[in-house]
């Protein structure tokens, strides 16, 4: 495999036939094909089981490291509505999708999120990724009366190291504690929870989440929480050098079952554009226009998805998924 170049796409239809005059005559083959040549990997999806929805990039903390660049009144992606996603929503329950999940920026910073979360849940079950800082905590009478729903609600929530010091260095202090807060609240009042956490080069991950463990038992936290552990993703628009995942590598070495587990098999997001409410492959692409599949999620499982995007070779290689069950 080779280093990553990112410029075009093609994209096929239920047909077969390629779309790529339809979309723009910029896209060549660098879509299809790696920078060596070689035919590059790809998804075809199967069927939609979960609904991203990207809430916007605007959020309450500013992290250096941040994967969608948010910050205080960032509107590179805007706010999402609830009168915006409704079509969308009911659209995926008539496809039999079987989770809605929600990401930003920080979902507790748009207006409406709660009155989204509140529609949703009467539907399917919802996954909800929150920094956990006093946004949340903040909206705790909002989300009470949520759980009265039809479907449960849980969280994932971030905590980065078991260290509050090395935590607020990248977040901001004291927002270790107020995340611990959310957590205890979130798990005292029946909520599921569970931890992103950062993923370190080499790490042994047993003692790393043994320190958590042992973080939240000082800290009166009895539950085992489950952890997903995240690599640097990089900023949006930065190109990290990975190397190229080639069709070769995607049927030598990931197992049927394996690639199954790729998030665009299964998944979608909606985001909010200066064109509208727009469909993309997944969580971790939308800073590439190339993989806006349009404004319709049955269109959208149409397209054969190019692993071109430098995260792509995250997923390939740890099989990262901003996925759970709920």
């Amino acid at each position: 495999m080779s280093s990553a170049e990112t410029t075009t796409r093609t994209v096929m239809g239920d047909d077969r036939i390629p779309l790529v005059t339809l979309i723009s005559p910029r896209h060549t083959d660098s879509w299809t094909h790696t920078r060596n040549g070689d035919a590059r990997g790809y998804i075809d999806a199967d069927k939609l089981n979960e609904l991203w929805i990207h809430t916007g990039t605007a959020c309450n903390l500013a992290c250096p490291f941040c994967l969608e660049g948010s910050k205080p009144g960032d509107t590179r992606l805007p706010a999402m509505s609830l009168e915006l996603l409704k079509p969308f929503i009911n659209e995926a329950i008539e496809m039999g999708v079987q989770q809605f999940s929600f990401t930003g920026g920080e979902p507790f910073v748009i207006r409406d999120f709660v009155n989204i979360l509140d529609y949703a849940s009467q539907h399917r079950p919802c996954f909800v990724l929150s920094n956990g800082t006093r946004v949340l905590t903040q909206r705790a009478h909002q989300l009470l009366p949520l759980k009265h729903n039809a479907f449960p609600i849980s969280f994932r929530i971030s905590l980065d190291y078991p260290d509050a010091a090395r935590h607020d260095a990248g977040r901001g202090e004291g927002s270790f504690g107020e995340s611990l807060d959310s957590i205890k609240w979130l798990l005292d009042n029946g909520f599921k929870v569970s931890i992103a956490r950062q993923m370190e080069q080499h790490e042994n991950s047993a003692v790393v989440e043994s320190a958590f463990a042992a973080m939240f038992a000082q800290a009166g936290i009895q539950h085992t929480l489950p952890f997903t552990a995240f690599p640097d993703f990089g900023a949006p628009g930065t190109e990290d050098g990975s190397p190229e995942v080639t069709t070769n590598c995607m049927t030598k070495y990931p197992t049927p079952e394996s690639r199954s587990h790729f998030m665009c098999t299964y998944t979608r997001m909606l985001v909010n554009t200066t064109k509208g409410v727009r469909v993309y492959a997944c969580t971790l692409v939308d800073d590439d226009p190339d993989y806006d599949l349009g404004g319709s999620l049955a269109e959208s499982m149409k397209a054969r998805i190019m692993l071109r995007h430098h995260r792509c070779f995250s997923c390939y290689k740890f099989g990262a998924s901003c996925s759970a069950p709920v």
